[in-house]
């Protein structure tokens, strides 16, 4: 049997802080209607989850992402 971990893609990556300038990244944790994914879904941690969720809302703030689908 084997083994599988499986890791938050922040924490592989050695992201210490999210960028809400990089909205290409932030995409990726947003569903189709534009609801942030859950964490048991993105595979983020704990961690990782409140700093990305800060991100996206700064950024749907900042008009960098959409807020509602047209």
């Amino acid at each position: 049997m084997s083994t599988f971990i499986n890791q938050c893609f922040f924490c592989s990556q050695n992201l210490i802080y999210i960028d809400y300038k990089e909205v290409e990244l932030l995409r990726r944790f947003i569903s189709s209607q534009l609801k942030i994914i859950d964490p048991k879904h993105s595979g983020v941690c704990a961690k990782h989850q409140r700093k990305l969720a800060e991100a996206i809302k700064r950024a749907r703030f900042m008009s960098l992402l959409p807020t509602v689908r047209r």
